[in-house]
């Protein structure tokens, strides 16, 4: 994909207003499992955890709904991937958590 497309993705796909549906972890929880980080959806909030947690709710969630973006949301530190893509892009509008996000890994 070209950056164009990129950019075009980017502005008419993604909420810049997003805000988390739950305190995260939601699937997780249900299945008693755990997580390393999480990840939130930039089109509609949904909270899932990164690749390296054993639901990979994230890539789940985007495989389902079609939604390409993911923002880190647990650690914060102002990135996105791009599943259509495949490539990491800086974000400058970081999603605000909802409440404390308790860790099972790497405390």
């Amino acid at each position: 994909m070209e950056e164009t497309d990129v950019a075009f993705l980017l502005s008419s796909r993604i909420r810049q207003d997003c805000y988390a549906e739950c305190a995260g972890r939601e699937e997780c929880l249900k299945t008693a499992s755990w997580w390393v980080h999480l990840r939130i959806c930039r089109s509609c909030g949904h909270v899932g955890c990164c690749d390296q947690s054993p639901g990979k709710h994230a890539t789940k969630h985007s495989q389902t709904s079609g939604y390409p973006l993911i923002e880190d949301y647990d650690p914060p530190e102002g990135w996105g991937w791009c599943y259509v893509d495949e490539t990491f892009t800086a974000l400058d509008h970081p999603t605000p958590q909802v409440g404390l996000i308790p860790r099972f890994v790497g405390d």
